[in-house]
């Protein structure tokens, strides 16, 4: 399966949670600093929107933090079933263009909601490898890799030397960009060293 199915499937699952949650439960904290649930699907609108319309925004925003700020703001007061639907169509040019990354971003933001909701899932191994072979870019996960060693227990995948850190490929995938929520599914000798890192 190519990577461009994959984020169909990981888009489609995510859709088929959104259209399950409660008013609350789109109000809840997501794992993401500052950001609830809404907000980390207005941020998934980046596929939503017109790839001259992502260029305006980034050059209004000047940083991906920006361009992450814009897009919440314009699209975190949607109702719940419009965030939705605009995630239900096909990818955009982000999931076209840049398949691995567009994965990454999906998959992290969609356990940044289910994490805090308790709404667990299973991954395909096959998915859960490509994330955690190709994690975004943007989230720097070279500050909390270097010098480490990550092995999954739940799929045969593992990179890097040094002291280990192992456990569920999930929970690899989030501190691998920094979401220290997942610290208490590992352990492993580099587990100290890792936690620092993540403050």
């Amino acid at each position: 399966m190519d990577t461009r199915q994959m984020l169909a499937q990981e888009r489609a699952e995510l859709v088929s949670l959104l259209r399950t949650l409660s008013d609350e439960e789109w109000e809840t904290p997501s794992l993401c600093a500052g950001w609830r649930v809404r907000d980390v699907v207005a941020h998934l609108q980046t596929d939503t929107v017109s790839l001259t319309t992502y260029l305006g925004l980034s050059l209004r925003g000047r940083s991906p933090d920006r361009v992450n700020d814009l897009l919440v703001r314009q699209f975190s007061p949607l109702p719940p079933a419009t965030l939705t639907d605009r995630l239900a169509a096909p990818a955009g040019w982000f999931g076209r263009l840049l398949p691995k990354l567009a994965l990454a971003d999906t998959f992290v933001h969609q356990q940044d909601i289910r994490r805090p909701l308790g709404r667990t899932r299973a991954v395909p191994p096959e998915r859960l490898a490509a994330v955690l072979s190709h994690p975004d870019p943007f989230a720097n996960p070279r500050r909390y890799t270097r010098g480490l060693r990550f092995t999954a227990t739940d799929v045969d995948w593992s990179r890097g030397d040094g002291p280990e850190v192992r456990g569920p490929g999930e929970a690899l995938a989030l501190v691998m960009v920094g979401r220290p929520a997942a610290l208490a599914d590992l352990d492993g000798d580099g587990l100290p060293a890792l936690r620092e890192r993540l403050g």
